[in-house]
C-alpha cells in the first residue's frame, strides 16, 4: 500500500472513530434515569464490544460495533430497559463472534451478565435432519426466560436491527430470515407486548418476503394520507374541546395500521385495500391517577359516544379484564359523520406505556400484583413445556408458538375465580390449567350448571365445576380435545410414561431376537436399527416392538459383521439417500435451480400446495424422498419451510424454455347473475383457449364464490386472465387460489 492510500485510509478510520464515539453518545443519551455507576458499567461494556470487534465488518461494510450499539439504544429507547440490559446488548456478539469467553464476562461483568450472554450465544451449527439449527438456538434463548427476561428483550432488539439492515444480505438469506421473523420473533414480541415491536418486524418481514404487495400498500397509504389526515381533525375535534371543558389532561393521536395487518386482512378477507375500513385508529390517552384510571376511561368513552354511535359487537373492555400479556386499554368503534366506522382506544399514560414497551415497561409499575401474576404464570408455563425431556426443539418451538398469538377467554371457578385461555379452549384445557392431576383424572365438567363432555369448547364468561375420577387415565384422543401448551404436554407427558413402560417390554423381546440373530446388542446397532426402521428414538422403536408393529425377521436384510450391523451397499433407503446422496451434491449458498434444466441428476417437482408458475418467485425445497420441491415464494408453506427448515432449502428461478402449461388456481367472488358462469367458461375457452382442470361455483343469498383450476403457461397468462374476469359484470373481485388446506410440503 503507497503512503497516499494508507493517508486516506487513517483519515476514514479516524472519522469511523468519531462516528462510533457520536453513537454511543447517541445511546447514553437514550438511557433514561442512569446513575453515574450505570454509566460507568456501559461505558465498560462499549470499551471491551469496541476492542473485541475492532478489525470486523458487517456486509455492509461499516465496521460491526455498529450493530451491537444500534441493538443496545432499542433496549434502551424503546423498550426502556436498565444498565445490565444495554451492556449485555453491547457484549451479546462478542463470545460467539471473538477471543472473550463467557468466564472473561463473568469476571468483569458478574454472574447475572454471563448468564445472559450464555443465553444470547448460539449452538453450534452442526447439520442434523431431526432438528433445525434455527429451533434449537430459539429453544436455547427461551430456556433462559425464567431465569431472566432480558435474554429474550435483548435477542428481539438484535432481530429488530438485523432486519431494518437486511438489504445488504443476499436475497435468499433475506427470504429466510423474514421467514424465521414473521413464525416466531414477531410472535413472541406479541405475547410480550411490545406492540411496536411486533408490528416493524412484520411489516419488515412483509417487505423481504412479498415486496410488491408491500409497497402497493405502502403507496396507497401515502396517496390517502392527506384526506386521512382531514377527516381525523374533524372527527376529534368536538372530543378535544368537550375532554378541555372537562379537564381533563389528555393526548390525542392517529394511528395507521400496520402494513402487515392490512395485508393479513386482505388475505383473510378476501379483499381490497379500499374495502378495509379500520385503516386508522384514534388513541386518547389520559393523564391520571392510577386509581381513578378505569373511571376516567368509562367517563372519556361516555364523551365519545355522547358525539358517535357507537358498534355495540366492538367494545372491548380490557381495563377490567387485561390481556394475558398486561395489555390494558378501552376500545370501541363508532360510526362518523361521513358514514365510516373509526376504532377508539381510551387508555391511561400508564396503560399506553404498558402497550409499547410491554414487560419491560411493567417492571416500573409493580404494584399491581394481578399484573405481574399473569407473567409469572405464562413464565410458568414455560417451565413446564422445559419438563419435558422427551421433546425435541421442533416440538418445542410447535408448543411454545400455541402459547404466542392465541386470542383469549376468560372463564370462571365455581368459586368465582377468574382464569385466562386461549380461544377454543376445552374442559380439558381449563382441569389441566387448574392442576395436573385434576387433567388427568377428569371425566367431565358442568358448565354453567350443565353437565357437558370432555371436547366441549368453552366461552367467555363460562363457569365451570370439573368432575373427576380415580380410574381415569389420559388416551391418545385428548390431544385432539386440546390448544393450550400446557395441556398438550401434560397429556404428553403422561402418555410418554405409559409408553416408556411399553417400551421396557420391547427391548426384552428385541434382545432375545438379537441374540436370536447372533446380533450384539449395542447402542450402535440400535441407532442402526432405528434408521434401518424410520423411527425418531428409541423408546418409539422399543413401543412399536412390543406392539407387534415392526416385522424382525427383516433383520435377515442387514449384513451382519461379526455381530455389528451395516447396510448392504445394494439396498439403499430414501433417509440415506438424502444424508448420502442429494444433500453432499449441493451447496446451499451458491446452487440455484434453473428450473426447465437439469439439476446435478436430482429429481425436483412443482409443490402441490401452491402450483408455481414461470414468473412466480420461488425456492426449492429438499424432501426425504421425493427429490426437490419447487414452492411458491408466497406459498401457505413457505413460513414454515424457510424459518423451521432453511437448512433442507435452496434458491430457485425459471428460465426461458418451451411452452408447459401449469395448473394454477383463481378464486372469484361476485353477485350472482344469469349467464355469469358461461360468460367466464367462455373466456376461458374461447376467448383465451385456456384448459380448465375443474370448475366449481357455490350462491348464497345471492353473492357467488368460484373456484377454477385453469392450464396456463406463465403468471403473464393468469393475470391476463385474471384481467378479463374482473371486467365481467357482476364480479366483485378475483385473486389467486393456493389449497392451503393442502399442506403436504
Amino acid at each position: 500500500m503507497d503512503k497516499q492510500s494508507e493517508a486516506a485510509l487513517n483519515i476514514d478510520l479516524e472519522k469511523e472513530r468519531k462516528e462510533i464515539l457520536n453513537a454511543f453518545k447517541g445511546l447514553l443519551r437514550a438511557t433514561k434515569n442512569r446513575s453515574r455507576e450505570d454509566t460507568r458499567l456501559i461505558r465498560k461494556a462499549f470499551d471491551v464490544a469496541v476492542e473485541a470487534h475492532r478489525d470486523v465488518r458487517r456486509k455492509s461494510g461499516e465496521p460491526y460495533i455498529y450493530h451491537p450499539i444500534a441493538v443496545a439504544r432499542i433496549c434502551a429507547e424503546e423498550m426502556g430497559l436498565g444498565a445490565t440490559a444495554i451492556a449485555c446488548a453491547l457484549l451479546h456478539d462478542t463470545v460467539e463472534d471473538t477471543h472473550i469467553t463467557l468466564q472473561d464476562i463473568e469476571d468483569l461483568f458478574g454472574p447475572k451478565a454471563r448468564l445472559i450472554i450464555d443465553g444470547l450465544t448460539k449452538i453450534p451449527e452442526v447439520f442434523d435432519e431431526n432438528a433445525s439449527i434455527q429451533a434449537e438456538n430459539f429453544r436455547k434463548m427461551i430456556l433462559t426466560i425464567s431465569d431472566d427476561i432480558r435474554v429474550v428483550l435483548i435477542k428481539l432488539a438484535d432481530r429488530l436491527h438485523n432486519m431494518r439492515t437486511l438489504g445488504s444480505m443476499r436475497s435468499d438469506k433475506q427470504l429466510k430470515i423474514a421467514s424465521e421473523t414473521k413464525f416466531l420473533y414477531a410472535p413472541l414480541a406479541h405475547r410480550l407486548g411490545l406492540y411496536s415491536v411486533k408490528s416493524e418486524l412484520e411489516d419488515l418481514a412483509l417487505m423481504y418476503s412479498e415486496p410488491e404487495m408491500y409497497s402497493k400498500i405502502e403507496s396507497s397509504l401515502k396517496s390517502t394520507k392527506d384526506v386521512r389526515n382531514r377527516f381525523i381533525r374533524r372527527f376529534v375535534h368536538p372530543i378535544k374541546e368537550a375532554l378541555l371543558q372537562e379537564g381533563y389532561v389528555f393526548d390525542v393521536k392517529a394511528r395507521t395500521k400496520s402494513i402487515s395487518s392490512i395485508w393479513r386482512k386482505m388475505n383473510n378477507k378476501g379483499i381490497p385495500f379500499e374495502e378495509i375500513y379500520d385503516v386508522f385508529a384514534v388513541r386518547i390517552i389520559v393523564d391520571t391517577p392510577q386509581e381513578l384510571e378505569k373511571s376516567n376511561c368509562w367517563r372519556i368513552y361516555s364523551i365519545v359516544t355522547d358525539f358517535y354511535q357507537p358498534n355495540p359487537d366492538r367494545l372491548r373492555d380490557w381495563i377490567s379484564t387485561p390481556r394475558a400479556n398486561g395489555y390494558e386499554s378501552l376500545h370501541t368503534t363508532v360510526m362518523s359523520p361521513q358514514g365510516k366506522w373509526v376504532e377508539v382506544q381510551i387508555r391511561s399514560k400508564r396503560m399506553d406505556e404498558i402497550a409499547e414497551k410491554g414487560l419491560a415497561a411493567h417492571y416500573k409499575y409493580k404494584e399491581s400484583k394481578s399484573e405481574e401474576s399473569k407473567f409469572d404464570r405464562w413464565i410458568a408455563e414455560i417451565r413446564d413445556l422445559m419438563d419435558n425431556a422427551d421433546s425435541n426443539a421442533m416440538d418445542f418451538v410447535n408448543e411454545f408458538k400455541l402459547n404466542l398469538f392465541a386470542d383469549e377467554i376468560y372463564v370462571f371457578t365455581p368459586k368465582g375465580e377468574l382464569r385466562v385461555l386461549p380461544v377454543g379452549s376445552t374442559i380439558l384445557d381449563f382441569a389441566y390449567d387448574i392442576h395436573t392431576d385434576t387433567g388427568d383424572r377428569c371425566i367431565g365438567s358442568k358448565v354453567n350448571n350443565r353437565l357437558v363432555p370432555l371436547s366441549y369448547q368453552l366461552h367467555s364468561g363460562d363457569q365451570l365445576e370439573i368432575i373427576t375420577s380415580s380410574k381415569q387415565k389420559p388416551n391418545d384422543e385428548w390431544l385432539r380435545f386440546v390448544v393450550s401448551a400446557r395441556a398438550k404436554q401434560k397429556i404428553k407427558s403422561s402418555l410418554n410414561e405409559v409408553r416408556k413402560s411399553i417400551a421396557a417390554d420391547g427391548k426384552e423381546i428385541l434382545e432375545r431376537k438379537l441374540k436370536q440373530f447372533n446380533i450384539r446388542f449395542s447402542s450402535e446397532n440400535i441407532s442402526f436399527l432405528e434408521k434401518f426402521f424410520g423411527l425418531p428414538s428409541t423408546t418409539e422403536f422399543y413401543f412399536r416392538i412390543a406392539k407387534g408393529k415392526l416385522d424382525l425377521s427383516r433383520l435377515r436384510e442387514i449384513e451382519n459383521v461379526g455381530g455389528a450391523l451395516q447396510f448392504d451397499k445394494k439396498s439403499g433407503q430414501n433417509k440415506d439417500r438424502l444424508e448420502n446422496d442429494i444433500i453432499p451434491k449441493i451447496n446451499k449458498k451458491g446452487d440455484t435451480i434453473i428450473i426447465g434444466q437439469d439439476f446435478k441428476n436430482i429429481q425436483y417437482q412443482m409443490a402441490r400446495c401452491c402450483n408455481p408458475i414461470p414468473g412466480d418467485d420461488v425456492f426449492g425445497y429438499i424432501t426425504m424422498s421425493e427429490g426437490i420441491k419447487i414452492h411458491r415464494i408466497n406459498c401457505p408453506n413457505a413460513e414454515h419451510l424457510l424459518s423451521k427448515m432453511a437448512t433442507h432449502c435452496i434458491k430457485a428461478r425459471w428460465t426461458g424454455q418451451e411452452m408447459v402449461e401449469r395448473v394454477a388456481g383463481i378464486r372469484i367472488n361476485g353477485i350472482d347473475q344469469i349467464g355469469l358462469v358461461n360468460r367466464l367458461t367462455e373466456i376461458i375457452s374461447k376467448e383465451y383457449n385456456v384448459n380448465m382442470k375443474s370448475i366449481s361455483f357455490e350462491t348464497e343469498d345471492g353473492i357467488f364464490e368460484g373456484k377454477i383450476n385453469v392450464l396456463v403457461y406463465d403468471l403473464d397468462h393468469l393475470e391476463k386472465l385474471m384481467h378479463k374476469f374482473e371486467q365481467v359484470e357482476g364480479v366483485q373481485r378475483v385473486a389467486r387460489w393456493d389449497k392451503k388446506e393442502d399442506l403436504n410440503p
